[in-house]
């Protein structure tokens, strides 16, 4: 009788974090922030810096406070840096503001409602992600095809009626907020011709 090897695992753990100068600009940041605008400018402005510092994709969004612009966690794009095809900009905003406030549920009885603001739609599996977060809004740069367009980013099979599924749980969508500028910051990215990751390369 052949004795099986038992498994062993080598792996029981692992960690998701910001990079340093996001953790340093945070310091550094006003507690509310009171227009859509000055929202998304924030979340631009970590995109932005996210590339040109080599510490992840074009991608960032924020967790607020819906009704008082308070912030209450931001994300970036982690996925190369920590060999994590998960780590997108919305899952990480969102696992902070879940760690920040100590429960799962960020629409929970007695929470204001949350919002998250991100630089462009939602990819597959960050919609879903944003569907079990508890949050109560989504605001969006942009929902249209320039992002693929643009830089190569493979989005996935987004439904077609995703407006109406965030409807039908009671989440608001915000649209169109510095639309252009998020735009320029695709452009901004692909002129660089760093590497775009995608779970097949044709």
């Amino acid at each position: 009788m052949c004795q099986q090897t038992p498994f062993i695992p080598t792996q029981v753990s692992f960690q998701l974090d910001l990079p340093s100068w996001l953790t340093h600009k945070l310091s550094t940041l006003p507690q509310h922030f009171d227009s859509d605008e000055k929202k998304m400018q924030l979340v631009l402005e970590c995109a932005t810096d996210n590339f040109q510092r080599n510490t992840g994709g074009p991608f960032a969004a924020g967790v607020f406070e819906r009704d008082t612009g308070k912030l209450v966690a931001m994300g970036v794009n982690r996925v190369v840096p920590t060999q994590c095809s998960s780590a997108h900009a919305e899952v990480m905003a969102l696992s902070m503001a879940q760690q920040v406030l100590s429960h799962y549920d960020l629409g929970r009885g007695g929470f204001p409602a949350h919002q998250i603001v991100i630089n462009w739609r939602p990819c597959a599996m960050c919609f879903g992600a944003i569907l079990w977060s508890g949050v109560r809004s989504v605001m969006i740069a942009g929902a249209g095809a320039e992002l693929e367009a643009i830089t190569g980013f493979d989005e996935g099979p987004m439904t077609p009626n995703w407006r109406q599924e965030l409807e039908s749980r009671g989440i608001e969508l915000v649209e169109g907020v510095m639309n252009q500028q998020a735009i320029e910051l695709f452009e901004n990215f692909a002129a660089t011709n760093r590497p775009v990751y995608n779970a097949r390369v044709s």
